[in-house]
């Protein structure tokens, strides 16, 4: 595997990871067809998508022709999706049960204390399932409560004082029927409010306190064996990409196939593009020792080159947090990650900053999508360019906001 430096790319494979997210990955493909539309306009290069012809996960094929080289890269989606609508199928009464037991372990881990001491947004992120829900749960009960008084009022009126308890069970049962309904109103329009969304999201890593599902591991490692085939490939470089939560899955499956000796020393480029990492909300919780070590390991490897991409107008990500460094787990020659700011507000033109500023889920998406004036970073460019992301970065320095505080309250590594 060389380093990619001064090697151009014809051909491209590219693995996207996602993160927690229920909806069939043909959302990133068509975010991709009409996003990539636009940045090719205001940058002057030509790109277009057809379907993947090929056998494998989900993708499709884009041809680019950027400063006058033709590029010919293949995308592939690594599907959770059906994981994640598994973990997403509880009923209300258990999703309050998982706020209480996920605010529980947060809280007394001493996790949230230590995770506050970096940024307020995400933090706001990981409170705002937990605030939402217990304001629905208080509004349905405000509501059940004023529909019994109601049902109440109008039942002893009507069959006069002696009914009172006829009157109170009719009301009770109104009380309740109402809250309940209120709450299924509430669970029913997720898609605008997110507070279950979310909730679903926190409680799948910290029902295992930081270690990864059963069925995520075995998940992993089929990705794993997938990117393995294509380092084999006869490519110029292999680009994974890991979003959001996605990012620490990448992480375990890089770590995983350099430690295997499956990066072919004389294969293809091999790079690793980490966009708006949470990697803290897991690695500071008690029992992520597997991917504390996983990034400890793969921070200092040559293998590789990793660019971590966040933005501090991202209100979801970790924006500027080295996540070696703040895992408490940097070793004395760690090379990776290389932080750098997408810098929306710089990037972005005045107006569509102003659009987008309070979208927080919109806006955590942004790194998928066109800058009105992007600097060295640029979706697309870095998938489908002529340009290995180790010459894109090379001498770049660390965002000078850079976070490298040691906060997790755990620094324990697996075996």
């Amino acid at each position: 595997m060389s380093d990619g430096k001064g090697r151009q790319v014809a051909r491209r494979r590219v693995f996207y990871i996602p993160g927690y997210d229920p909806i069939h990955p043909r959302r990133y493909r068509e975010l991709y067809r009409s996003e990539g539309r636009a940045q090719a306009e205001i940058s002057g290069y030509h790109l277009h998508l057809r379907p993947k012809t090929t056998a494998g996960p989900y993708g499709w094929h884009v041809g680019a022709e950027i400063g006058g080289v033709d590029v010919q890269a293949d995308v592939e989606v690594l599907v959770w999706s059906d994981i994640v609508r598994g973990s997403m199928s509880n009923s209300i009464p258990a999703t309050y049960l998982q706020l209480v037991r996920t605010s529980w372990i947060y809280i007394a881990t001493g996790a949230l204390r230590r995770l506050m001491w970096l940024r307020k947004g995400p933090i706001i992120a990981a409170l705002y399932p937990i605030g939402m829900l217990i304001l629905q749960l208080c509004l349905a009960v405000a509501l059940g409560i004023a529909a019994g008084h109601v049902l109440f009022a109008a039942l002893d009126t009507l069959l006069g004082g002696g009914a009172g308890l006829l009157a109170g069970l009719g009301a009770f049962a109104s009380g309740v029927g109402g809250t309940v309904a209120v709450l299924r109103w509430f669970r029913k329009k997720d898609g605008k409010f997110f507070a279950y969304y979310l909730m679903h999201d926190f409680a799948y890593s910290a029902f295992y306190k930081g270690a990864n599902p059963p069925e995520l591991e075995a998940r992993m490692a089929e990705f794993a064996g997938i990117i393995a085939t294509a380092l084999t490939s006869d490519v110029d470089e292999v680009l994974v990409v890991g979003h959001s939560s996605g990012a620490h899955l990448a992480v375990s499956i890089l770590a995983d196939l350099i430690r295997a000796g499956r990066v072919p020393v004389d294969g293809p480029a091999l790079g690793f593009l980490s966009l708006g990492q949470v990697v803290p909300m897991v690695s500071f919780l008690p029992k992520a020792d597997r991917l504390r070590g996983d990034l400890a390991y793969l921070s200092a490897r040559p293998e590789l080159v990793w660019v971590d991409v966040t933005a501090p107008g991202d209100g979801c990500a970790f924006a500027l947090c080295d996540p070696v460094a703040v895992s408490g787990v940097a070793p004395a020659d760690q090379r990776w990650p290389l932080v750098v700011s997408a810098a929306f507000t710089q990037s972005l033109s005045p107006a569509r900053w102003k659009e987008l500023r309070w979208r927080f889920f919109r806006l955590h998406f942004q790194y998928l999508c066109a800058f009105d004036a992007p600097k060295d970073y640029d979706y697309f460019q870095i998938t489908a360019g002529p340009v290995t992301l180790a010459d894109r970065f090379a001498g770049r320095a660390p965002s000078k906001s850079r976070i490298a505080l040691a906060a997790s309250p755990y620094t324990s590594v697996a075996a």
